[in-house]
This record gives C-alpha cells, sequence and structure tokens, in this order.
C-alpha cells in the first residue's frame, strides 16, 4: 500500500532558516485549497521521487561543494502520508538537483550539477539505499558564461522505460543511457546524446502525450525546444525553438526553471526565474511545434517548480523568494492560467510532487 492520495510533498532550501526540510499537505481535489499535515526534518529537498509504487519518497540533499552531495529516502505513512527518514548516501557529487527510479523501483539515478555526472544507486526492498552501482562523469563545455564545465541536472526516463535520458546545462546535450537492471549500469546509447542548440543550456525535460516528441527548456537563453523522440533508437532531434519570454522583454540574469506538458498534451508550461511568469505554450500533436500564446504572473519572486494537480484542473507555482506557493485554475480548452486567490505560504518552496 503506498501514499495516500490526495497529498502534496513539498522540497524546500533549508540553507537560509526559512524552512527546516520536506512539508506535507492534504489537497482538496474540489477545492484545490492545501492544508498543512507534516514535516520531516532534510538539508536542502530540492527535488522529490516516488518509488513506482509510491511506499517510498526520495529526496537530494544538496551540498554546495564538490562531492558533498548526498539522497535519502523516507518511508510513507499509507494511513496519513507521513515520512519517517530511512537512509542516506553519498552522490559523490555536488548540488544534487534531480533524481528518479527506474520502472521496477530498484535503482534510484541521481544527477549531480556541481561537477555534471550521473550516479546509480540501488533500491532495497525496504527502500534504503545502497552505496552507488554506477557513477558516470560528463565532460565539455559550452559557449556561455555558465557553461565552463558540465552541469547535469534533470533524469528521467524514456515513456517506454527503455532509456534514461539526461539534460547536461554545461554542454548543451541531452545524454541518452540504457540501465542494465542485472548489473546497475548506465550504458551509453547509440547515439549517446541529442544536441540542443549552443548555449541554450538545456535544464529540464518532459515528453508529450504520445512519446513522440519530447521538450527541453534552455535555461540561459530562456528557450523551448521541441524536440523528435524515436523510441526504437533513442535518437532525439531539435525541431525548432521559441522564446519563453514576450516580444520586448530583457533577460539580463533571468532564466527558466520548470517545464511541464499538460495532461491533455496540447499545452506545454515553462516557468521564468526574474521575469516570474509561467509561459504557455500551444502544441501542435501532428508535428511536435510549439507556439507561444500567452504569460501569467506568478504572484511572487523565482518560480523555481510548478506542479499541475492529478485533476489537470490547477496548476501550483512554487515561489522559492517570497515564500509562497501561488494556486491557478487552468483553462482545459486553452491551457491559459488564472490565480484563484488562494495563496499557500511556506518557506522557500522549490519542489512540488502530488501523490
Amino acid at each position: 500500500m503506498g501514499a495516500p492520495s490526495n497529498l502534496l510533498y513539498v522540497g524546500t532550501y533549508t540553507r537560509h532558516g526559512r524552512s527546516e526540510g520536506i512539508h506535507v499537505f492534504a489537497h482538496d481535489p474540489d477545492t484545490g485549497r492545501l492544508t498543512h499535515r507534516s514535516e520531516v526534518i532534510e538539508q536542502d529537498p530540492s527535488f522529490l521521487a516516488f518509488d513506482p509504487e509510491r511506499k517510498f519518497l526520495f529526496a537530494c540533499s544538496e551540498g554546495l561543494t564538490t562531492n558533498t552531495g548526498a539522497v535519502a529516502s523516507f518511508s510513507i505513512d499509507p494511513r496519513t502520508g507521513a515520512l519517517a527518514h530511512l537512509s542516506r548516501r553519498s552522490t559523490r557529487g555536488g548540488e544534487p538537483c534531480h533524481l528518479c527510479t527506474d520502472p521496477t523501483g530498484s535503482f534510484l539515478i541521481v544527477a549531480n550539477h556541481e561537477n555534471g555526472s550521473v550516479a546509480v544507486l540501488p533500491i532495497n526492498s525496504d527502500g534504503r539505499l545502497e552505496d552507488i552501482s554506477d557513477f558516470h562523469q560528463h565532460t565539455g563545455s559550452g559557449p556561455g558564461p555558465t557553461q565552463k564545465g558540465p552541469r547535469a541536472h534533470h533524469v528521467t526516463f524514456d515513456p517506454a522505460g527503455q532509456r534514461v535520458l539526461v539534460t547536461d546545462k554545461g554542454i548543451d546535450q541531452v545524454v541518452i543511457y540504457r540501465l542494465d537492471s542485472a548489473s546497475g549500469k548506465l550504458v551509453p546509447n547509440d547515439p549517446p546524446f541529442g544536441r540542443i542548440h549552443a548555449g541554450a543550456a538545456p535544464r529540464h525535460l518532459a515528453f508529450g502525450h504520445d512519446g513522440q516528441f519530447a521538450y527541453v527548456n534552455g535555461e540561459a537563453d530562456m528557450t523551448l525546444a521541441a524536440c523528435s523522440y524515436d523510441a526504437s533508437s533513442g535518437t532525439l532531434t531539435e525541431l525548432h525553438s521559441v522564446s519563453t519570454l514576450p516580444a520586448g522583454a530583457g533577460n539580463s540574469g533571468w532564466s527558466t526553471a520548470e517545464l511541464a506538458v499538460a495532461p491533455s498534451g496540447n499545452t506545454a508550461y515553462v516557468s521564468n526565474r526574474g521575469h516570474d511568469s509561467i509561459a504557455i505554450f500551444s502544441i501542435d500533436s501532428s508535428t511536435g511545434r510549439v507556439t507561444p500564446v500567452g504569460h501569467a504572473s506568478t504572484g511572487g519572486r523565482t518560480p523555481r517548480n510548478f506542479a499541475i494537480d492529478p485533476t489537470g484542473r490547477r496548476l501550483y507555482a512554487a515561489n522559492q523568494e517570497s515564500d509562497t506557493i501561488v494556486h491557478f485554475d487552468i483553462d482545459q480548452r486553452t491551457g491559459q492560467l488564472t490565480p484563484n486567490g488562494d495563496v499557500t505560504s511556506l518557506g522557500a518552496p522549490v519542489c512540488l510532487l502530488f501523490s
């Protein structure tokens, strides 16, 4: 039995003392309102992930210097959703910022941002993590000032569960692997990566509704790239890219953060830090191409993360620097966002995960 339905788990930055760890909220699917239930102490749990059965929760624990990052695992109370600490392991890298489990729940894959590497950790049947079974160090650089070396930032399996895709901001690549489930080793795919246009600094990746297309947000140049994806070979090819900002907007020191595709598959969303907005794009289901259709202010500063609730009717934007989660209604026909007046206060929210 896994986590109860209608819960929201929120990872936060604890480094500035405005939060202590991971918070659990009850989510009312009818009204969308959030009610705080419990919390567990953890250092900078910047991203969260469930195992496939949602019996366990895993969290990055960022370390701000090389080789000090870790991941932690927690059991989930099947009645209340409360978390209890199980284990902690090093990721052999700095600032682990994203993670996911494989489709069987046997392995955890983690992206280390600081030095651009990927680690694999076996998961025991009781949710405890074992020491790293594999580690891959990316190499290279990009043309931008933030691209002097590799910066892995996002890990996900393709819809078929066959390949692991890792966006690396420092080298403008989506690095692609296969996971050997017997050994816990990552095997480079052939081709070993998909290239994103120079200077983009690809941050996150989301697949479209049918898996034929994938979308990648450029953190540095504030773009959304639409890509084709060949599931038979694992080939990712950029089709085109568009700006995430309104025409004429400046972008000095700004960056994109989160990316999501609506459950309908018709709309993509990207958060803009600095402009403090969610950019909205329509998706052409036949070509995969995207068209900008609007922006919604997040009503706060630095929207590092956002999430669409399981009903598909609402989007929640986590404003890291203004300590708020702002609730939006989603127009089911157009994908447009409207703030509904509900705001949840929480120190430095940086990851939202619905059960």
